[in-house]
């Protein structure tokens, strides 16, 4: 038996090792505060059916007209079976490839998409225009609540950790998504 078959066995023995979507981060930078903002708030909501969450600048920048402290983003957590719809459009509006590059060493991935009516099921509005986005997609399996608790905090160990070739396996697999490089 090669070692590829003995860990596709593992995982279908022991319900621990099967990874999930722990959660989508989906991020929408316009740059400034005001009008173009609550816009892109408003699609942000449009598209993920959640109240966005608006971010401050960390730092002035003069040459783009940023003061520290200034709303120029917003984005929106997202977990469970939302997660994977968006998740499913998103990798239809990138046309189901991904570099190898976009994921790290922890199995999380991030790609951006251009314009948000690259979605299936959006529809151009010229009132509100149109946005790129960022979405951060993190991978985990049972078992991460144990670094996150309050009481007896602990470490996740290395062998449970999610893998860069574990995480590609996962998404092409369930999602289709071809990765290329």
């Amino acid at each position: 038996m090669s070692e590829a078959q003995q860990v596709e066995e593992a995982v279908q023995e022991n319900p621990m090792r099967q990874i999930k979507v722990a959660k989508v981060v989906v991020n929408m930078s316009v740059g400034s505060s005001g009008e173009r903002l609550l816009k892109a708030m408003e699609v942000l909501r449009q598209l993920t059916g959640m109240k966005p969450c608006p971010r401050r600048a960390k730092r002035t920048i003069r040459e783009f007209g940023i003061r520290k402290g200034e709303n120029i983003a917003c984005i929106v957590t997202l977990r469970g079976k939302k997660a994977v719809e968006f998740l499913k459009k998103a990798f239809e509006a990138i046309g189901y490839r991904l570099p190898r590059r976009v994921f790290d060493e922890h199995g999380n991935f991030s790609f951006g998409i251009a314009e948000h009516i690259q979605l299936p099921g959006t529809k151009y509005d010229p009132s509100l225009g149109i946005f790129g986005m960022d979405v951060c997609v993190t991978l985990e399996r049972p078992g991460y609540r144990v670094m996150r608790r309050r009481r007896r905090r602990s470490k996740v160990g290395f062998s449970h950790r999610v893998t860069c070739e574990e995480a590609i396996e996962f998404i092409s697999k369930t999602f289709g998504v071809k990765v290329e490089g």
